[in-house]
C-alpha cells in the first residue's frame, strides 16, 4: 500500500512564494491614493490647527506642585489675581499620587513668580512628596523666548543633516533611485507624523523632535531591507525573461514583510510600556514625549516600508529605457513571440522558430535527404552516412 505525504504550507510561508504571496505592487494606485489622503489631511491640520509648542520653544514660565484636592479653575484664579497675567494653560497630568499640577503662561520676572508661589500656598498649601505643607512644594521653571528660537535652529539643522547622510548612505550602498524613493517616502513620514501632531493639539517638545530622528530611522531601516533584497532579486535582470523589475520587487517586499512587522512590534512593545508608566505613573514629561512620538513612528514606518517606499522605486524604475525594454521583453515572451519571431512587413515569408531539439532532428534529415539526393545522382544508388568503425 502507498503512502502518500501531503505537506501543507502555513499562510506566512506562502509570502515567500511570488506566485502565492500578496501582490503589493500591483495595488500602487491604492497605496499613492492613502498616501494623498493622508498627506492633505495632514497639510490642513497643520494649516488650521498648527502646532502646541511646548515652553522650550516658544519660552515661558511653568509653576508645577502636587494636585491632591486641587481644583484647575480655583488656581488659575489665584494665579491671575497674584500676577495679572492669564494663564495659557492650567493642567492635572499623571495618576495617583504622582498628579501634578500645571500653570503655563507667558515669561514672568521671579518676583511674579515668587509672588504666585505665595499666593497658591497661602490659599491651598499644598504639601510635599513627604506630606508636609511647604512652599517649597511649588516648583517653577523659566525659559527665555531667545533659548526657544536657538533649539528650533538646532532642530532644522539636525533634521537636514539626518536627510542628507540617509540619501548619501543609500545612493552608495544600494541604487540612487532607491535613495530617492527613502528620502521622499521619509519626507512623507514626517508630513503625516506632524499633521497627527497637529490634528489632536499633541505638544512638540526637544523630546518630540529626538523621538522623530528615531523612528525615521527605523523607517528608512525597514526601507533598506526591503531595498536589499530587491536589489538581491533584480541582479541579472536582463539575462532572463520569466519575471519583470516590479515582480521581483513584489517578490522582495512578501519575503521581508514579516521580518518587518516581527521588528516593529517587538520595538513596539518597550514603547508601550514606556509610554505607559511616563502617563500613568509619573505624569508627563520627556517620557511621555519620547514615547508618544516613537510610538506614532512606529506604525507610520510599517506603512510607510512596505507600500510606499519600494512602490516609488518601482515606479521610478519603470521609467528608465531598460526596465521598459526588459519588461517589453517579458509579456513577449508570455504571449509567445520571440526576437525571430514573424516577419509581415514586406511580404517575406514567416520563419518557424523550432525548439534546438527540433533543430537537431531537422539538421539531420537535411544531411541524410542531401546524402541520399547526391549519392543517387552519382551511383544509383542509396547513401549513408558515415559511421565510425565502418
Amino acid at each position: 500500500m502507498a503512502l502518500s505525504t501531503k505537506y501543507k504550507i502555513s499562510r506566512l510561508d506562502r509570502l515567500y512564494d511570488d506566485e502565492r504571496g500578496y501582490d503589493f505592487i500591483g495595488h500602487t494606485k491604492r497605496w499613492y491614493a492613502i498616501t494623498a489622503a493622508l498627506l492633505i489631511g495632514a497639510i490642513a491640520a497643520i494649516l488650521i490647527r498648527g502646532f502646541t509648542l511646548s515652553l522650550d520653544f516658544e519660552g515661558g514660565t511653568t509653576l508645577s506642585m502636587p494636585a491632591g484636592d486641587l481644583k484647575e479653575d480655583e488656581v488659575a484664579a489665584v494665579f491671575e489675581d497674584s500676577t495679572g497675567v492669564e494663564p495659557e494653560q492650567v493642567r492635572i497630568v499623571g495618576a495617583g499620587d504622582s498628579e501634578t499640577l500645571e500653570i503655563t503662561s507667558q515669561r514672568l520676572s521671579q518676583k511674579e513668580v515668587d509672588s504666585a508661589r505665595s499666593a497658591i500656598y497661602e490659599e491651598f498649601q499644598p504639601k510635599d512628596e513627604n506630606g508636609k505643607a511647604t512652599p517649597d512644594a511649588i516648583g517653577s521653571s523659566t525659559v527665555s523666548e531667545s533659548w526657544g528660537s536657538s533649539i528650533t535652529q538646532r532642530m532644522i539643522l539636525a533634521m537636514v543633516v539626518f536627510l542628507v547622510a540617509a540619501t548619501i548612505y543609500v545612493a552608495v550602498r544600494l541604487q540612487k533611485i532607491m535613495a530617492f524613493a527613502a528620502i521622499l517616502a521619509l519626507i512623507i513620514d514626517g508630513i503625516v507624523i506632524a499633521g497627527i501632531y497637529a490634528l489632536f493639539g499633541f505638544e512638540v517638545s526637544p523630546a518630540v523632535i529626538i523621538g522623530l530622528l528615531t523612528v525615521l530611522t527605523f523607517s528608512i531601516y525597514d526601507s533598506v531591507i526591503v531595498f536589499d533584497k530587491v536589489n538581491e532579486n533584480t541582479s541579472g535582470l536582463e539575462g532572463q525573461r520569466s519575471k519583470t523589475y516590479g515582480e521581483l520587487a513584489n517578490l522582495a517586499i512578501n519575503q521581508t514583510v514579516m521580518r518587518s512587522i516581527s521588528t516593529s512590534i517587538i520595538s513596539a512593545l518597550p514603547i508601550i510600556a514606556l509610554f505607559v508608566i511616563a502617563v500613568w505613573l509619573m505624569g508627563i514629561g520627556t517620557l511621555r514625549d519620547l514615547a508618544l512620538i516613537q510610538l506614532i513612528g512606529v506604525v507610520e514606518g510599517i506603512f510607510s516600508s512596505i507600500f510606499l517606499a519600494t512602490p516609488l522605486v518601482v515606479t521610478f524604475a519603470n521609467k528608465t529605457k531598460n526596465v521598459r525594454q526588459h519588461t517589453q521583453r517579458v509579456l513577449d515572451y508570455r504571449a509567445g513571440k520571440s526576437e525571430e519571431s514573424e516577419m509581415t512587413e514586406g511580404g517575406s515569408a514567416k520563419r518557424k522558430v523550432v525548439t534546438p531539439s527540433d533543430a537537431g532532428i531537422g539538421t539531420r534529415n537535411e544531411v541524410v535527404e542531401g546524402q541520399s539526393d547526391h549519392g543517387s545522382s552519382a551511383s544509383g544508388r542509396t547513401g549513408a552516412t558515415w559511421r565510425p568503425g565502418r
